[in-house]
């Protein structure tokens, strides 16, 4: 591994993991509550040339609506998760994890809202979904945070670039370096 900088010296990004978990939270709460006033299954509104739909769907399942009746495992296991990566993201130094690490738990806390306060039952409410192009399952905010946020695991991991700021490196290690 190589560094410009100790790693010591890089601060923690923690502040900025839960600021950016807030945007997608945010707007993935208040874009589903449009949704619920102004679209509808029946009725879906079509924009560029039906390219884009919106039309409100509840989702009970994961993704694809697998696994309806078991919801409030599903919600358990996001808890977990977005529990896990809170106190894993303490150790983040680099921006890029932060960001990474952020959009993933906003947009995982997002679905996390839905389950817990929406209808049927707490942990087992139905996820408001209403995004929707051609040949793609409906979808919201919440998830299309979490895919960013993927997409930019599989980025930095490919680039190298390591959750405590460092940079992996195609030069042998100075250790195992022979003379």
């Amino acid at each position: 591994m190589t560094t410009s900088e100790s790693t010591d010296a890089l601060p923690r990004r923690t502040g900025l993991v839960v600021i950016v978990a807030l945007v997608p939270l945010v707007l993935d709460f208040v874009t589903k509550q449009i949704a619920l006033t102004h679209f509808s299954a029946d009725e879906p509104v079509r924009l560029l040339g039906g390219l884009l739909r919106f039309s409100l769907v509840t989702n009970g399942g994961a993704a694809f609506s697998i696994g309806e009746g078991s919801t409030w495992l599903f919600s358990l296991v996001k808890f977990g998760v977005i529990c896990g990566m809170l106190w894993f993201s303490l150790r983040i130094r680099s921006r890029i994890w932060a960001v990474t690490f952020g959009l993933i738990m906003g947009g995982a806390a997002g679905n996390l809202v839905d389950r817990v306060f929406r209808a049927p039952a707490p942990l087992e409410g139905r996820v408001v979904d209403w995004i929707q192009l051609p040949n793609w399952p409906v979808f919201n905010v919440a998830d299309m945070a979490v895919v960013c946020g993927g997409a930019l695991v599989v980025w930095a991991s490919f680039r190298g670039i390591n959750m405590d700021g460092t940079i992996e490196s195609d030069e042998p290690a100075e250790s195992a370096r022979k003379d």
